[in-house]
């Protein structure tokens, strides 16, 4: 595994193609499975010049792996990190069940313990995934998937919420003084009359858009309100809740793995790595069509596998990267901005609605997808890796 303050050139492995292991993010997903239907991310196939390669091109310098200090057996780094995730998990289990009263008195406090939960579901799955050789692979499947559909169950009503508060902040910025054609644009002449009247036609259109919105994104946030408090009382999250209870104590390695040096975890981490460093070399380039939504699937993915990455670092090497933290954002973000444009999108094909309310909910579309380019843009400039890929 390499730091990612240093620069690589690397070649990726023959099988470095997305698996099938769980990043349980907002919607549980699977990395071979991304959320939403959306396709696998690609491969690349033989195209060097993509991607980040044709900004930062080809890094001369080849780094060795680094291995942690003092090579620990994989019982003495991979179990304390599981046993210290399933801690975390019971303990926000608790603090949700201490705040679960009505949003007056204790709501923001079950919601941060609810973000914390799917913190250390999401830990957890996505170390059984990538260390699943040094683990009882049965086990670590069948508890990886509930952990996935819990981590999906929760994130739904945070996303939602977050979704209508980030549309109707946009419809306001959109619909006051600057023009929502080109923002920090300086129109003259006729194109100065034709973006005041589309001006008045947005400021016709959007409070209709935002209410709009705002019934959708509410209906949908209370169906999984209501879902999730069925999931936490369900027999089924009791067996999860059990499960991690036992993990806390007890880690089943796979046989023969407990006094194995750190090269059983070194090679699925470099595993992780090489397919992260595949999928972001297989992201389109920076010139690519701003508006072509078929490329947000491999963004997805890329995002998917930089937590499967970021996590396996934590195991192996003991620590989080805060050189991966802003790029993680970046990708975060655009998960953000993808998702509200199809929103908004999809509110647009409601029947009958008034073509003032249509032109608004366009606009915001079209606002959403610059942001889309945006955090493609502040990915590429954060991303810590000088990464050169070619066909192996």
């Amino acid at each position: 595994m390499r730091r990612p303050d240093q620069q690589t050139t690397t070649r990726p492995t023959a099988d470095h193609a997305p698996g099938t292991g769980t990043e349980a993010t907002g919607a549980g997903a699977t990395v071979g499975t991304p959320p939403d239907g959306a396709a696998p991310g690609t491969s690349p196939d033989g195209a060097a010049e993509r991607g980040l390669t044709a900004r930062t091109g080809p890094s001369t310098a080849r780094t060795a792996p680094v291995h942690p200090a003092g090579d620990p057996t994989t019982e003495a780094a991979l179990a304390p990190y599981l046993r210290g995730q399933a801690a975390d998990f019971l303990r926000s289990l608790r603090l949700h069940h201490e705040h679960s009263a009505p949003a007056e008195s204790g709501g923001h406090d079950a919601a941060a313990a609810t973000r914390a939960l799917r913190r250390a579901a999401r830990r957890i799955s996505g170390s059984l995934h990538t260390f699943r050789v040094a683990l009882d692979p049965h086990w670590a499947d069948q508890l990886r998937a509930e952990l996935a559909w819990l981590s999906g169950v929760l994130a739904r009503e945070h996303a939602y919420a977050g979704r209508l508060a980030r549309l109707v902040e946009a419809l306001h910025q959109l619909s006051g003084p600057a023009l929502p054609a080109a923002r920090g644009a300086r129109a003259t002449g006729d194109s100065a009359a034709s973006d005041a009247q589309g001006r008045a036609a947005l400021g016709v259109g959007a409070a209709r858009a935002g209410a709009l919105l705002e019934r959708r994104l509410t209906l949908a946030r209370t169906r999984s309100h209501s879902a999730a408090l069925q999931a936490l009382g369900s027999s089924r999250f009791h067996a999860v809740a059990d499960a991690v209870a036992l993990l806390a104590s007890d880690v089943p390695l796979a046989p023969g793995t407990s006094a194995r040096t750190a090269e059983a975890l070194l090679e699925p981490a470099e595993h992780a790595e090489q397919r992260l460093l595949a999928a972001v070399a297989a992201l389109p380039p920076a010139d690519s069509e701003p508006y072509n939504e078929a490329q947000d699937a491999a963004w997805h993915q890329a995002r998917l596998l930089l937590r499967l990455h970021r996590y396996a670092h934590e195991v192996v090497l003991g620590a989080a990267a805060p050189a991966l933290a802003a790029c993680g954002h970046a990708l975060d973000l655009h998960r953000d901005a993808v998702e509200a444009a199809a929103a908004a999108a999809a509110a647009a094909r409601t029947p009958r609605i008034a073509p003032a309310t249509a032109y608004a909910l366009g606009v915001l579309h079209a606002d959403q997808r610059h942001e889309v380019e945006a955090a493609r843009s502040r990915f590429r400039e954060t991303w810590p890796y000088a990464t050169a890929l070619t066909a192996s």
